[in-house]
C-alpha cells in the first residue's frame, strides 16, 4: 500500500535537468558577485535582455562553450537573460522596448516596397 499524495496541477519539477539549474545557479552567483543579489530584478529593458540572450547563444553557435570573463557555460547565461526576460513581461511591461512594425503607418510599407521595385526595374 502507497500513501496518497494529490499533485494534479502541480508543475512537474521532476522534469527539470539538476545539471542545467545549478549552471544557471552558477551565473546568478556570479552575477550577484559582480552586481549585488537579486539586480536584476530591479529591472532591464527586453532589447538588452534579447541581445544577451543572442550574444551567448551566437557564441555557442561559433564553438565558444564557456564565456571569458565568468568562465561558466554561455548556455547557461543565456538561460538566465531568458528567466530573466520571462519575468519582466509578467512584472515590468513598462520595460518593453521591442521594435513592432506596426507601429510605422501602413504607407511607409508601401513606398518603401514600391522603392525597392523601381530599384530592382532599374538594376
Amino acid at each position: 500500500m502507497q500513501g496518497m499524495k494529490y499533485d494534479d496541477g502541480k508543475y512537474p519539477m521532476h522534469l527539470l535537468d539538476r545539471h542545467a539549474l545549478e549552471q544557471v545557479a552558477s551565473v546568478l552567483a556570479h552575477g550577484a558577485a559582480k552586481y549585488a543579489p537579486e539586480n536584476w530584478r530591479g529591472g532591464i529593458a527586453y532589447s538588452r535582455l534579447i541581445a544577451s540572450t543572442l550574444r551567448h547563444m551566437m557564441a555557442v553557435s561559433d564553438g565558444e562553450d564557456y564565456d571569458q570573463e565568468s568562465q561558466l557555460p554561455h548556455a547557461a547565461h543565456a538561460m538566465c537573460s531568458l528567466m530573466f526576460l520571462l519575468w519582466m513581461m509578467r512584472n515590468r511591461p513598462d520595460l518593453d522596448d521591442r521594435w513592432r512594425a506596426e507601429a510605422i503607418p501602413a504607407q511607409v510599407h508601401a513606398d518603401v516596397f514600391a522603392q525597392m521595385e523601381r530599384d530592382l526595374s532599374n538594376g
